[in-house]
């Protein structure tokens, strides 16, 4: 299934097109942290086009910074579809690091990475992440620790919401839950069965799976942003971690089951309260 031409033209633009532009990222991240930011929203929105990504936004992005975003995981697509709409540094596992090309790239973008298979993991990078969040930084975080099949949402591990509890100027920190979810391809609603074509997960060979994925059409990605809260109001990071997951199954049921009506196109940043197609 799929074009092998078709997978090296993408890949081939996508490449060179990465390459081109990590020097540039490099000096950003050491001079201008305005640039630091705003490279990589261009970067991701371009890689989308040459994979032939559409994504279709529902719900409002808070305005509040620094914001903590919790997002169901379902490839490593979502760096790109996520980090095209939101400005902000991924919080990952450590072996992200070593991973070819990848690895170097989430360097570029202020990766957190944090060891996650201790129950510490997070909090021996707590003068890491204070000091993003004082200096307003988003911060994006996948409590599933791994990516699903694409078509659930994986039990959330609350020793990662240790991050939730961090306060900022003396106030709790704005928590939004976010949903993401591959759902048509060329139009066609991708059944249970394809919904693998885009997600990544178990004992998954990378490369094998990236150039399957790049021969295939355009797929359509839904983002449901959903109303911030912050961990004052449930009391326990439990209690917050289930709430966002509900939330997030919720969002995606509605994204699986089609119930969502038309996208109004639009720039995702310039009209974040309507669905669009970006």
């Amino acid at each position: 299934m799929g074009s092998p031409i078709l997978a090296a033209v993408r890949l081939t633009f996508y490449l060179l097109f990465t390459l081109s532009l990590m020097p540039a990222q490099w000096l950003a991240v050491r001079a201008s942290r305005r640039m630091a930011i705003a490279i990589p929203l261009f970067y991701h929105r371009i890689c989308l086009h040459i994979l032939g990504m559409r994504v279709e936004r529902h719900g409002e992005r808070t305005p509040d910074r620094p914001t903590l975003f919790v997002i169901n995981h379902c490839s490593y697509l979502d760096i790109a579809v996520l980090g095209s709409m939101i400005g902000g540094s991924f919080i990952a596992k450590a072996e992200v690091a070593g991973w070819p090309l990848f690895g170097w790239l989430a360097r570029l973008q202020r990766t957190v990475f944090v060891d996650r298979q201790r129950r510490t993991g997070v909090s021996n990078q707590r003068d890491e992440i204070s000091n993003r969040l004082e200096a307003g930084d988003d911060l994006i975080l996948f409590p599933e620790g791994t990516s699903s099949d694409g078509n659930r949402v994986l039990p959330f591990k609350t020793a990662l919401f240790a991050v939730a509890e961090r306060r900022v100027d003396g106030h709790a920190l704005t928590i939004q839950p976010v949903t993401i979810a591959y759902v048509r391809l060329d139009g066609i609603p991708l059944g249970h069965g394809l919904r693998p074509f885009y997600a990544w997960y178990g004992d998954m060979d990378l490369g094998g799976h990236l150039w399957k994925l790049a021969g295939l059409g355009d797929c359509t990605v839904s983002v449901e942003f959903h109303a911030p809260i912050t961990i004052d109001t449930f009391g326990s990071r439990k209690a917050l971690a289930a709430h966002c997951r509900e939330t997030i199954v919720a969002g995606m049921d509605r994204a699986l089951g089609g119930r969502w009506p038309a996208p109004v196109a639009g720039h995702p940043d310039r009209d974040p309260g309507r669905a669009a197609a970006a």
